[in-house]
């Protein structure tokens, strides 16, 4: 209905117009022009949204606004009673539980405009953080300084706050605002007007999930069934396929931790599966075999990490991978003294839909021995980038010595340890574990040959290495714009 209100107007309009003879013409485009414009007016009236003001002081509703202005006021007067000035902790802790209570049976367009109010009714008072900003400038230096900082951040703070800290209260409020924010998150890009809200959530996150607030535990087969249940739903890297599976990723020779906060108590926020083995694992296959006989744990010297999962959307933002790796290091130095390696058995998930977009640019810094050889590989001189990825489309099958094969191992390496994006690493898994300190290693063929591995990275998989004497020097080459990468990766980059 809404793309054909131009049409409608101009007819409307045309058929008021008496035809114009040809002397006239100039001023028809004049008149034209008028209209055109008087249209574009009207429409973007209808097509841009009120504003909760606006909503607020209106009557009726339009167009496909969810509530009246009525409901709007009412729930509008349910928020401000949360945080009313004379209402303690308790009491507004109970009227936010109320407020969740009609957020729980609302439909999604009515909860959206609960998400609006709080973004444009409780937002900072502009006069007063305008004010604090001055007076702040004007003390920059004197004695005063120090006052005037404090009425800056006391201007910052937002009835927002005050309002999600209300909702945090009351018993399930944490799991309420965490939800909250999982269901904001895919609508950011289309409406900017929540933006506000998102960011004061992740603030707030940031503060009440911090790693000192946290508890790591220790998950095992002996805990309670809804806890395991929960690992079968989120794991994210390699589904759990049976309860066998989760079994077998819960024996004697291995572990599996979890961050859990004491608001959500059977929730795991972030999860880590370890093998304990004698050597750095090249492929997942043996792992989660079900029928592979337990290692002897006595003689473990390597802990690999192959699966770590968040579990909470809306938490994104939050980082806890950095802390758990660090805790779980930790904890099984403890347990197991004879560890020295501690490693991932890593996917790639960004390196497939990489190279199709590359593959071009990586063909054309071989030189022209290498380039015919390739060329000879796939049956094209020169070879093209189709050539190239249709060749390694079925890269389980080629062979050791095969050039295609060579040719693809160069190209991850350097899309590990070359390609950056504003500053950082491109693959989501290097970023995250390369954030924490550790190095590219080594690059894995066949490490997944599943058809989930195969459609991510060809079934390529890498390890990173934590160094644990040189966690510190990594960050730091990181943070000039140099990936850390072993020898071995930085010979196939061939810069």
């Amino acid at each position: 209905m809404m793309n054909s209100t131009p049409e409608w107007i101009t007819r409307s309009v045309s058929r008021l117009r008496p035809s114009a003879p040809a002397a006239d013409k100039a001023g028809d485009k004049l008149a034209k022009s008028a209209l055109d414009k008087s249209v574009t007016d009207v429409v973007a009236k209808v097509a841009v949204p009120r504003s909760t003001n606006e909503r607020l002081a209106a009557t009726l509703r339009r167009g496909q606004e969810a509530l009246s202005p009525r409901a709007l006021r009412r729930l509008l007067a349910d928020l401000q009673e949360v945080v009313a000035p004379q209402v303690s902790e308790i009491e507004g802790g109970r009227r936010a539980q109320a407020v969740a209570e009609w957020y729980a049976k609302a439909e999604p367009e009515e909860r959206r405009d609960m998400w609006l109010l709080m973004c444009e009714q409780f937002a900072p008072d502009a006069t007063r953080f305008k004010s604090a900003r001055q007076r702040y400038e004007a003390a920059a230096g004197t004695a005063e300084e120090g006052q005037a900082e404090i009425s800056l951040r006391r201007a910052l703070v937002s009835p927002r706050t005050r309002l999600l800290q209300r909702f945090s209260a009351f018993p399930e409020g944490m799991r309420f605002l965490v939800d909250m924010r999982a269901e904001i998150l895919p609508l950011l890009k289309a409406d900017k007007r929540l933006l506000p809200l998102d960011a004061e959530l992740e603030h707030l996150f940031s503060t009440w999930f911090d790693v000192a607030f946290l508890e790591l535990r220790r998950l095992s087969w002996d805990s309670p069934a809804s806890l395991l249940e929960k690992l079968i739903k989120y794991e994210a890297v390699h589904d759990i396929r049976s309860w066998a599976d989760l079994k077998n990723r819960l024996d004697s020779d291995r572990r599996c931790y979890g961050f859990f906060h004491p608001r959500l108590p059977n929730e795991p926020l972030i999860f880590v599966e370890v093998a304990l083995l004698d050597k750095i694992s090249s492929s997942i296959t043996p792992l989660l075999d079900e029928a592979a006989a337990p290692v002897d744990i006595t003689r473990a010297t390597t802990a690999i990490f192959y699966s770590i999962s968040n579990t909470q959307t809306g938490l994104r933002g939050v980082s806890f991978g950095d802390s758990l790796i660090k805790h779980v290091v930790e904890t099984l130095t403890a347990e197991f003294p004879r560890l020295r390696t501690f490693a991932t058995l890593s996917p790639i998930p960004g390196f497939r839909a990489w190279l199709s977009k590359h593959a071009g640019a990586m063909l054309e810094r071989l030189d022209d021995k290498r380039r015919a050889e390739l060329g000879r590989a796939v049956g094209f001189e020169p070879p093209q980038a189709t050539h190239l990825l249709g060749a390694i489309d079925k890269a389980l099958e080629l062979d050791a010595r095969s050039p295609v094969r060579q040719m693809l191992l160069e190209c991850a390496a350097y899309y590990l340890g070359r390609e950056m994006q504003e500053g950082k690493p491109v693959d989501p898994v290097a970023r995250f574990h390369l954030g924490n300190g550790a190095r590219v290693e080594r690059l894995n063929w066949a490490g997944d040959p599943s058809s989930k591995g195969q459609k991510q990275s060809y079934g390529l998989m890498v390890n990173y290495l934590y160094d644990l004497k040189r966690i510190d020097k990594h960050r730091s080459l990181l943070a000039q714009g140099k990936v850390p990468v072993s020898g071995d990766i930085d010979s196939l980059c061939r810069d």
